[in-house]
């Protein structure tokens, strides 16, 4: 399926924040978090640009939330703009808090100006790197930031110990124009990751863009994948990565063990699989190793040889589908895969994108003035003006971008062609398969997860290509209570905003 820019091309900035793990002092318990978002409008400047955009604390990408598996979090969003506010925790389970899920019009109505509402959920059974984002219209656009969840205190990483960690988002600046690589690289607001030889760097990867998988790759080096969507993976090592819009990907970088006279850079560009309109710019941001003390050169940076990586072509989905294949869950006996071994229900979904008749007195940008539209099992998903909440599974998908909100699952099978339930059920991998909450999915082929129906609510499932899910790419499961106590969907809060 393709990427679509329906106007202005998108101009890619690598976008970053730097965390250490010098956290205030804890107990070994759990704690509580509190959190404060003021959504307000700011002048902020990209790529020689300068435009008012609504930030999270005047902040762009917007603030990190960092907290410890098991923690309790309280985040209090604050509208003080004209345009309705909801915020999403992407990949945070939400067990038996769906209140506090996010997406606008389906567990709550938007947060409108001068109100606010207190997001109030608690970190269970997950660590790694997740993200949050507006869930309502484009804002996400420029409202997101990272999730950096620690494992409990006492429990190491499964893998080498990191000398830093870097989160590293991709995003995106519209403009009506692109520059050339080379003379990003050079500006001044180009993000410099800087590095001393011989260490270990936790680079955490998330992918905010709008409608753009990417390929990634820092010019001769190789990392070494550790965690995709706050789980833990058999460690592979790679020179370029995939990543697609709402996916989180940790990797280690082991830095060269003396330093090298030169700059690196580190690039990405759109994976494509269609015909349309694409953007197909190169973010470029740069390694940089910190000189020693004694070392003495006459060649400033800027002089330095400048190298770069060579990413695959725009469509190569053979590559896409060997990185793919090469994500496994760690399996381990401290971190376990619980993969349903037994199917109660099944699902079968089509995904397809078309086009319908465009309405009367508008102008729309479809073949022959007809207006685009997507579907699931050809029903387009209509908003509702309420939110929906307030009023065992096993899946198989034929789509392009998933992202199902309250559940992680588990990629058991995919392929390119159609279906076949009496022939593919045989190649599942109920062993270790990748467990994630957002998935891409082949062009022209399908993907099956499982996933445990364990956490009661009204849960979203969407594309995460945005301009898809504009076109009606969306649907909602609606999970029941269970028998017991803690099977239930807890009372809604008393500040839920109202429509």
């Amino acid at each position: 399926m393709g990427v679509f820019l329906l106007q202005s091309s998108a101009v890619f900035g690598v976008l970053f924040s730097l965390i250490t793990l010098s956290l205030l002092v804890e107990p070994a318990l759990s704690i509580t978090r509190h959190y404060k978002f003021d959504i307000k409008l700011q002048n902020v400047t990209r790529l020689c640009h300068t435009k008012s955009i609504v930030l999270v604390n005047g902040q762009f990408p917007g603030p990190r939330v960092v907290a410890r598996e098991g923690d309790q979090l309280l985040i209090k969003v604050v509208n003080h703009v004209q345009n309705n506010i909801s915020i999403h925790w992407h990949g945070i389970r939400q067990l038996r808090s769906g209140w506090a899920d996010g997406p606008a019009y389906i567990t709550q109505c938007p947060i409108q100006t001068e109100q606010s509402y207190v997001y109030n959920f608690t970190i269970v059974g997950q660590r790694g790197t997740l993200w949050w984002h507006a869930h309502i219209s484009w804002l996400r656009s420029t409202i997101y930031g990272p999730i950096i969840i620690l494992p409990k205190r006492g429990i190491p990483y499964p893998c080498a110990k990191p000398y830093k960690e870097v989160p590293i988002i991709f995003g995106e600046w519209f403009n009506g124009d692109t520059e050339a690589i080379i003379s990003q690289a050079r500006q001044t607001d180009t993000f410099k990751l800087k590095v001393k030889p011989g260490k270990t760097y936790l680079l955490r990867l998330t992918n905010a863009a709008l409608n753009d998988e990417l390929f990634f790759s820092i010019a001769n080096h190789t990392v070494i994948v550790v965690d995709v969507d706050a789980v833990y993976v058999k460690p592979f090592e790679t020179e370029t990565l995939l990543i697609a819009p709402g996916q989180t990907t940790n990797v280690l970088l082991k830095t060269r063990s003396h330093y090298p006279s030169a700059t690196f850079l580190m690039t990405a560009r759109p994976y494509v699989t269609g015909q349309g309109t694409f953007d197909n710019s190169t973010v470029a941001g740069i390694l940089q190793y910190e000189k020693p003390r004694n070392f003495r050169s006459s060649n400033s940076i800027k002089n330095r040889p400048l190298f770069k990586p060579v990413l695959p072509p725009l469509n190569d989905t053979s590559f896409a589908t060997k990185f793919s294949n090469k994500l496994r869950s760690l399996a381990s006996a401290q971190f376990p895969v619980n993969v349903p071994q037994k199917v109660d229900k099944q699902f079968f979904f089509t995904v397809g994108l078309g086009t319908s008749p465009c309405h009367s007195n508008e102008t729309c940008q479809g073949p022959n003035g007809t207006m685009f539209a997507a579907s699931v099992n050809n029903v387009s998903f209509t908003m509702p003006n309420t939110a929906l909440l307030q009023i065992p599974a096993y899946l198989v998908l034929k789509a392009t971008l998933l992202h199902l909100h309250g559940f992680n699952f588990f990629v058991v099978g995919q392929g390119f062609g159609n279906f076949y339930p009496n022939k593919d059920p045989a190649n599942f991998n109920l062993v270790d398969p990748v467990e994630r909450n957002t998935v891409g999915v082949p062009s022209g082929g399908w993907v099956a997860i499982r996933f445990l129906a364990d956490n009661p609510g009204v849960w979203f499932m969407h594309c995460h290509l945005e301009v898809h899910t504009s076109w009606g790419l969306k649907m909602a499961w609606i999970v029941l209570d269970g028998k017991l106590p803690n099977q239930k969907l807890l009372p809604p809060p008393a500040d839920l905003p109202k429509c």
